[in-house]
């Protein structure tokens, strides 16, 4: 081989791994590049959650990612985006979101609409505005649309309530809901709940005592009311039963409070007892419209479990324990009632 062949050669090779490096160069970009965009982690730990709102398309998106600081290189997440056709597929919902979560997982949960459930707790909420109120801090719908739903006179009907006993339809519990349930669609959601709670042994207890379970439900508000401790209130109930079977009064004070819509009274007074409301037992026969809180599932309970006794009075005990008296006759109700105020004044509660 002469030398010029050699030289030749030589070039030749040079050449061929000059542009093997380029190619290998070039490749490695692409990989990188590749790994940056879909495979790198990206997803920050400045937010739990990524909320999109209903009704959401990419750019609002885009534009809530930067706000909230979710991703560190939002070009990166776009280009992803744009390549995973998330433009076309932008499902709002509650994304629970993980420290160096990529782009691609990111991408695609939203595509797929793969939400985490909202944990929904309620017991012992007074009224539907505040119902409502807990309700908008949990989920995607403002207060006033889930009011909206609850005065439906339309809707409510169909599922046999009026206005003043919608609120026997929710059961209290801890349920799994998406935030972004619609508030008709979270309504029948809990009316499903209701016929599952309502089943044929609560059903005929219900109907044994003469009760519908809206009644039982307004009656179990009573009960959980006047309890401090669960053990009593098959007791209670007991009473309140009585007095509904002869006629008489309820009177029971946290009717009135609920009348009066001041739920800082801590003695009910003759002056508050004056209130003109149906919800006001010291003046109406029978119980109130509805129900004056979300009772517990134990005072439900309770009250198609009512302990049978003869009992028509209950007072608190004058040791300021949770407990009460109970009594069956006026003259041993007005020994308790007295112990009771004697208490009261000596701790300068007075009316």
């Amino acid at each position: 081989m002469t030398e010029v062949e050699k030289k030749s050669m030589s070039a030749g090779k040079k050449i061929t791994l000059t542009i093997a490096v380029v190619v290998i160069l070039i490749a490695g970009y692409f990989a990188l590049n590749l790994y940056k965009v879909y495979f790198a982690p990206n997803v920050t730990e400045n937010q739990k959650y990524l909320y999109i709102k209903t009704g959401s398309n990419f750019d609002t998106l885009i534009e809530g990612l930067k706000k909230k600081d979710i991703v560190k290189s939002i070009s990166s997440f776009t280009t992803a985006a744009e390549k995973m056709n998330l433009s076309a597929n932008v499902k709002p919902g509650r994304y629970r979101l993980k420290k160096g979560m990529t782009n691609r997982t990111l991408i695609n949960m939203i595509k797929a609409g793969n939400q985490e459930p909202v944990k929904l707790k309620f017991q012992n909420i007074r009224k539907k505005e505040n119902f409502a109120a807990y309700l908008a801090n949990n989920l995607e719908a403002d207060s006033l649309s889930f009011i909206n739903v609850l005065d439906s006179a339309a809707l409510i009907g169909k599922y046999g309530f009026n206005e003043d006993n919608v609120y026997a339809m929710f059961i209290p519990n801890t349920y799994e809901m998406y935030w972004n349930v619609s508030p008709v669609d979270f309504f029948e959601r809990m009316h499903k709940e209701y016929d599952k709670f309502w089943n044929a042994e609560r059903k005929q207890k219900a109907a044994a005592l003469n009760l519908t379970p809206a009644q039982v439900y307004t009656l179990a508000s009573i009960v959980d009311a006047e309890a401090l401790y669960d053990k009593e209130m098959p007791i209670i109930a007991g009473l309140y039963l009585n007095r509904l079977n002869r006629g008489t009064l309820l009177q029971a004070d946290p009717t009135v409070i609920f009348a009066n819509n001041d739920f800082t009274v801590k003695r009910v007074t003759n002056k508050l007892l004056q209130v003109q409301s149906l919800y006001n037992t010291y003046k109406y026969v029978g119980l109130p419209p509805g129900p004056i809180m979300m009772p517990s599932i134990n005072a439900i309970d309770a009250v198609l479990n009512r302990d049978k006794n003869d009992y028509i009075y209950m007072c608190a005990k004058e040791d300021f324990s949770g407990f009460h008296n109970f009594a069956a006759t006026k003259e041993q109700h007005e020994i308790n009632a007295k112990k009771y105020r004697e208490a009261l004044n000596k701790r300068n509660i007075f009316k």
